[in-house]
């Protein structure tokens, strides 16, 4: 029986529909995933995406030619039957299904399976193979509990305040700012947004997003104009003459890699934070244990060690070579335009 997904130097392709899923080299019909950078690219002629997903693509890429589909929603392309799910990765982010001829074979695209009250939560769709992220696969990586996180940074945040400091927090645009913005006290002070932070604040504002309320940082907006404020700014500025502008300050970094000892120190950060929203070693065990899936392709991350620990529990276990990034700490930041 021939594979219903084929793996190609342009990216995931299904030659029943003749698509393919977050291709990285132009295509004419391209199935995304998700809106950050390393999934959804310029180039393509023709784009299918969820509805949440949309806004996103087109605030980065500009004029593109677009479809938007719901979640759940099923649609024959060629002789293949798609549908996009829940993947809880941030707002909109889904896992595309595709079936040809009774096979079923689910790419995940990035996941996390912890709801964040910010992206539809993850929902593990039924299937023969399944293509799974594995940008953080192995024990070391666990997540603090979202209670705990929101304490911590709370704590952290109050404590530079009323000793004089401004607190500079590094996130990503997309997905990550947002989740944090979820979690903090806006009591504390005031908060402080990079121009690509707000820029995306302000696409998924426009979807009806909820977040706190937010300043753009311009050049007039200093620490002694907004003292004891929080600043939300990209993986990128820290460190920067952008920085530099608040005076006395705290520096942290938000993301699974602060999981592992010496990263936070090449970061230069004050303070890590151990948060992802990708899916943590007991989340992609679990999510691939919910798909009843016997095949399994590890993609983007510790593909060597997560694939050899795959074929142990008895899985037809493999490894696909990507362009996808996952979420890196000395990378450029995904989603900032």
């Amino acid at each position: 029986m021939a594979d219903v997904l084929t793996f190609t130097d342009r990216g995931i392709y299904c030659p029943a529909g003749d698509f393919y899923i977050d291709p990285w080299k132009p295509v004419d019909r391209a199935l995304i995933t998700h809106g950050h950078s390393d999934h959804a690219r310029n180039g393509m002629g023709h784009y299918l995406a969820t509805i949440g997903t949309a806004p996103v693509m087109r605030h980065r890429l500009g004029e593109i030619t677009l479809e938007t589909i719901a979640y759940g929603q099923e649609r024959q392309i060629g002789d293949a039957r798609v549908s996009f799910h829940p993947a809880g990765h941030v707002p909109g982010s889904a896992q595309i299904r595709v079936a040809v001829k009774g096979q079923v074979w689910v790419v995940s695209g990035d996941y996390k399976t912890v709801a964040d009250g910010l992206s539809e939560p993850f929902e593990p769709v039924t299937c023969h193979a399944f293509i799974t992220e594995c940008t953080f696969g192995l024990p070391i990586f666990k997540w603090t509990p979202e209670d705990i996180l929101t304490q911590q940074i709370n704590d952290w945040w109050a404590a530079n305040a009323a000793a004089g400091r401004t607190s500079i927090l590094g996130a990503y645009a997309l997905g990550k700012a947002q989740r944090l913005l979820t979690t903090v006290n806006p009591d504390i002070g005031p908060i402080l947004t990079h121009g690509a932070i707000e820029n995306t604040n302000a696409v998924l504002r426009g979807q009806g997003v909820s977040l706190p309320d937010t300043t753009l940082v311009t050049r007039e907006i200093t620490h002694k104009t907004h003292p004891g404020a929080l600043v939300l700014a990209t993986p990128s500025a820290l460190g920067t003459t952008w920085a530099r502008r608040f005076g006395p300050s705290s520096t942290a970094f938000a993301s699974g890699w602060m999981a592992l000892r010496g990263v936070r120190r090449r970061r230069a950060a004050d303070r890590g934070f151990i948060v992802s929203d990708h899916a943590d070693w007991e989340g992609l065990n679990t999510a691939i244990k919910a798909t009843g899936a016997t095949k399994i392709f590890a993609t983007h991350g510790y593909t060597s060690a997560f694939q050899k620990w795959l074929t142990s529990q008895g899985y037809d276990a493999h490894i696909v070579s990507t362009d996808y990034q996952g979420e890196g700490f000395d990378q450029a930041d995904e989603a900032e335009a």
